[in-house]
């Protein structure tokens, strides 16, 4: 969809979005009907575990599963509260996983990036994995065309499904921050990180600086050629996406001093289609109030970050219409 048609919709489902965003309850189609994504306004334990439930209806992930969210740079404070998403966690009988940074932050390092996750609550609740402790394996994606390798964590290998449990924000460099990205740059290696944000130029993590020359297009559509990868890895039915619209900051969970959320919590959405999850995050961004969600619209739309989206949907790895299904009694 066009970024004019996809305007012209926010304008005409915005009453019927942030009626569902205040309710959490009813049923709005994006255009047409497409893949369901679920919405709740119960951020809480209980609200986590009944969203994840009505999505999965019964089944379970099969074998080991990974559960992979944002562990947060030290110093940040809007990566999912560990209290928040413990149950949940321990149901899927769930692994956390991470992997090391591209940016010579506090999270670099197996080392520092264990202390992290052990002084931000995570080690606490679950096992947890620092997928690229022992390097990298490569992911094809012969369909790519600025990378057909994406170079994820060793310890990927490990297992056979995944909970892609993602944040909903802004980002610096991607425009937002969701299903894709946490998929994507979150699933890679540090050499994995280098190789998507330099649209496949580098893998060497000492030239960081490349990143901020790389075409911005080629990088967006970079991040969706590795999260193709990792789909055509596991299989679309070993994955399951869960997104936390809540501390809805302009800056990411890897920001060691984000800027104050101005937007209230709008939030917990699931859905099978990563495109889908994080087309309807972004509209309910748009469909919210227009002055408290001003800040995050400019973050999203000079950084061109909906391109992502739309080079997805065009690889095959979703679809943008979605229906939107509020679960909340």
């Amino acid at each position: 969809m066009s970024d004019i048609s996809r305007r012209d919709f926010v304008k005409s489902g915005a009453i019927a979005l942030a009626t569902i965003a205040m309710t959490g309850r009813g049923v709005f189609a994006n255009a047409q009907e497409g893949a369901p994504v679920y919405l709740s306004k119960d951020i809480s334990p209980a609200g986590l575990t009944k969203i994840y439930g009505r999505l999965m209806q019964g089944r379970a992930l099969p074998g080991r599963v990974a559960v992979k969210l944002h562990s947060g740079e030290p110093g940040g404070h809007n990566y999912p509260d560990p209290a928040l998403i413990k149950n949940l966690v321990q149901s899927v009988n769930g692994t956390i996983v991470e992997c090391n940074t591209a940016y010579k932050g506090k999270r670099f390092t197996t080392a520092e990036h264990m202390k992290a996750l052990k002084d931000h609550g995570f080690t606490g609740i679950a096992p947890v994995d620092i997928m690229d402790e022992n390097g990298s394996m490569a992911l094809p994606y012969p369909k790519g065309t600025h990378i057909k390798q994406n170079y994820v964590g060793a310890h990927f290998a490990n297992y056979d499904s995944f909970l892609l449990l993602s944040h909903f924000k802004g980002h610096a460099m991607g425009g937002f921050g969701g299903a894709i990205k946490n998929m994507s740059i979150g699933i890679a290696s540090g050499e994995g990180k280098m190789w998507i944000h330099t649209a496949g130029v580098t893998r060497n993590r000492d030239d960081f600086a490349v990143c901020f020359t790389t075409d911005q297009d080629k990088f967006l559509e970079s991040m969706a050629e590795a999260a193709g990868s990792v789909i055509n890895k596991l299989g679309a039915e070993h994955i399951v996406y869960v997104s936390l619209m809540n501390n809805l900051s302009i800056d990411c969970d890897c920001d060691s001093h984000p800027a104050k959320p101005e937007l209230e919590d709008i939030g917990i959405l699931a859905s099978f289609d990563p495109v889908a999850l994080d087309r309807a995050c972004v509209d309910l961004i748009y469909a919210a109030d227009a002055k408290k969600s001003a800040s995050l619209r400019r973050r999203i739309e000079a950084k061109h970050g909906t391109h992502t989206l739309d080079y997805a949907e065009k690889l095959g790895i979703g679809r943008q219409k979605y229906t939107l299904v509020g679960i909340d009694a």
